[in-house]
């Protein structure tokens, strides 16, 4: 940042945009990942830090009363992040369903950031494949709360098969858009992504 102009929004946004490794620690270094908009990288931040304004947040600061907390989805317990996201009868499956898709396999965590880091690390390998597996949690996690969002909001959601197809479809529209000789088609990518990028 220019310390001669003082704060500006442009130079926050290059700082953010221009680091090649996040001057944080652990598990919430991972929100930030080259091939994610910003916005996704500050809702997955919101998440890790649990800053989200789930119903159970919303009480807690006297928004919402007690009797409004439930899940959307009607499982009866209280949406907090590690409900909404790891626990939850209907979104916590999409976990198992991104895995298969994967070909790879790992427990699911009871915590955001155990879970994050786990997902991350569940192929093995080396950087680029951790770096594949960070897009797609960030992704999924994304579309986890935008489906939410759409039920509280507009009486309107997404069956899992919905969900998971739109997990194959942002991955291979967001890897695309930033590697331009990256030239696998949906049916490929929908069988073996890890085998387009050469991991499988």
């Amino acid at each position: 940042m220019d310390t001669s102009v003082g704060y500006t929004v442009r130079n926050a946004y290059q700082l953010l945009t221009t680091q090649d490794t996040p001057q944080v620690e652990g598990a919430a270094a991972l929100v930030w990942h080259k091939h994610i908009p910003l916005k996704v990288s500050i809702f997955a931040w919101r998440l890790v830090k649990n800053r989200l304004p789930t119903r159970a947040n919303l009480v807690h600061r006297g928004i919402l009363s007690d009797a409004v907390a439930g899940c959307l989805c009607g499982c009866g317990a209280t949406e907090t992040s590690q409900h909404l996201f790891i626990s939850c009868d209907f979104y916590g499956t999409l976990w198992s369903q991104v895995r298969s898709w994967l070909g790879v396999s790992g427990p699911d965590s009871f915590t955001v950031l155990d879970h994050f880091y786990q997902f991350t690390h569940s192929a093995g390998g080396g950087r680029a494949k951790c770096s594949f597996m960070q897009l797609v949690w960030l992704i999924s996690a994304w579309i986890i709360w935008n489906d939410r969002n759409q039920r509280l909001f507009n009486n309107l959601g997404s069956s899992i098969d919905q969900l998971l197809d739109k997990v194959k479809r942002c991955s291979l529209w967001w890897l695309k858009a930033n590697n331009v000789v990256f030239v696998f088609g949906f049916h490929l990518w929908w069988s073996s992504p890890l085998a387009c990028l050469g991991f499988g």
